[in-house]
């Protein structure tokens, strides 16, 4: 997955998508990618792993994926799917300041979040 996917990263194309998507998306969706961007960012992560978020969140960015994600309710499961594991993989690397920086960036794009549905995606993946 790593090489097929990575090619489609880029800050800019994630914030495009996110900004044109992210309330169809929803906030559980949008929270992953949050944490994974944040993680790929850190100093402390390894480039093997900078370049597995990079495949993850540029299957989130790529427009054609295994379920049109434009279909209600369901279009997203597959980048969520995919984003989970991710998360899976780096989640030793989630500090308690990337996921206030999550929250704080969630809360001003999507304004009061429901912290159940966040505690459900983070259940997922600690």
């Amino acid at each position: 997955m790593q090489n097929i996917y990575s090619k489609y990263f880029s800050e800019e194309s994630l914030w495009k998508k996110i900004q044109k998507f992210s309330k169809t998306a929803g906030a559980t969706v949008v929270y992953a990618v949050l944490l994974l961007f944040y993680v790929m960012k850190s100093k402390e992560v390894t480039v093997k792993t900078k370049v597995s978020i990079a495949a993850a969140l540029g299957y989130f960015i790529l427009p054609t994926d295994a379920i049109f994600d434009l279909t209600p309710l369901v279009g997203y499961t597959d980048d969520l799917g995919v984003l989970i594991f991710a998360l899976s993989q780096v989640s030793s690397s989630i500090t308690p300041e990337i996921r206030n920086k999550a929250r704080t960036k969630l809360g001003e794009w999507f304004g009061e979040i429901d912290e159940d549905e966040l505690q459900d995606l983070e259940n997922k993946i600690f």
